[in-house]
């Protein structure tokens, strides 16, 4: 990585320009919570509406009116929690020591992974641990996505650990709702997987400028590869390749509403490439990264803004799409 008294030029925020390995992100950090409950949920994207909402923002100079808000429906189905994951601390930080499933799981998992024939372990045997997650999967099959694959995830749950292993043993094979992790007005974090482009070249994939119509070999591409020393092409230059299908986290974003009152959202005969939705969702002020139908992890907010209101704007009116 560049020197701190000589940054490179351009932005390196998306660093290392790479695909991600699945279509669920991958969670690295968790915020602190002292509630005992899952700290994130699996969600899929339908698509945007707006909103007619009451401006609650106090020092906003629309505050009283009804304002146009755009909003993102994403349909939550239940998740199921099939295990709990022991961790203890070692000098390379958490190891996980143990998992242990929950029994009778969904023949839909063996997609994805080798099932066991029988539970080898039981929680109440497991006496030392530094650390617990959740193993939940989510239930596509009760959704239109036409997808099968339900997707696998290990949650971090808020509290002490006493509360952590109580959690667990209650809800093992149990099934947990949006409305158990979140409320109406919780500000949170998205992660998700952006849309893929496929193979494209260094004018769409960089912006790299056309050159004239007098220009050797190519009009839509870079004039050379760099110096000739060192002797080898340094990764700065644009070159083509693939595009697309990257791990994005946006933060802070407002939950306007959590509801399952599909009628009032929903058209007759569907939502345009989506079709019906058959669970609870939630509105999601703004947009949301990646193609509809596609798994998003939402999550508490690891650096929440202080200026975003606690409770959510009323809603005048939703707009049905056609």
């Amino acid at each position: 990585m560049g020197k701190s008294h000589k940054p490179r030029l351009g932005s390196m925020q998306f660093w290392p320009r790479k695909r991600a390995r699945h279509s669920v992100a991958r969670i690295r950090s968790w915020a602190e919570s002292k509630k005992a409950k899952p700290q994130a949920f699996i969600g899929y994207k339908v698509g945007m509406t707006h909103l007619l909402v009451v401006d609650n923002r106090p020092k906003s100079i629309t505050k009283g009116d009804k304002i146009v808000s755009p909003v993102t429906i994403i349909e939550c189905p239940p998740l199921i929690v099939m295990g709990v994951a022991f961790y203890k601390n070692s000098l390379l930080g958490m190891k996980k020591t143990v998992s242990i499933l929950a029994e009778n799981l969904d023949k839909a998992l063996s997609k994805t992974i080798q099932l066991p024939k029988k539970t080898i372990k039981k929680i109440e045997e497991v006496k030392e641990f530094d650390d617990l997650k959740i193993l939940v999967y989510s239930n596509p099959k009760q959704t239109s996505t036409g997808s099968k694959k339900p997707k696998l995830l290990e949650i971090a749950l808020g509290g002490s650990n006493d509360e952590k292993l109580a959690f667990a043993k209650e809800n093992l094979g149990k099934a947990i709702k949006i409305s158990d992790v979140f409320e109406n007005g919780n500000s949170i974090d998205v992660h998700g997987i952006s849309k893929g482009k496929g193979f494209q070249g260094t004018v769409k994939r960089f912006g790299a400028p056309i050159r004239q119509h007098k220009s050797e070999k190519t009009k839509r591409g870079i004039g050379n590869l760099g110096a000739w020393t060192p002797k080898r092409v340094d990764f700065r230059v644009p070159q083509s390749g693939k595009m697309g299908f990257h791990l994005r986290t946006e933060h802070n974003k407002q939950i306007i509403e959590i509801s399952n009152d599909v009628e009032k959202i929903m058209p007759a005969g569907g939502l345009r490439n989506y079709g019906n939705i058959k669970n609870d969702y939630l509105l999601l002020k703004g947009s949301v990264v990646g193609p509809k139908r596609r798994a998003v992890v939402i999550t508490e907010s690891i650096r929440p803004n202080k200026k975003i209101t606690k409770e959510a704007p009323a809603i005048a009116h939703i707009h049905k799409q056609k």
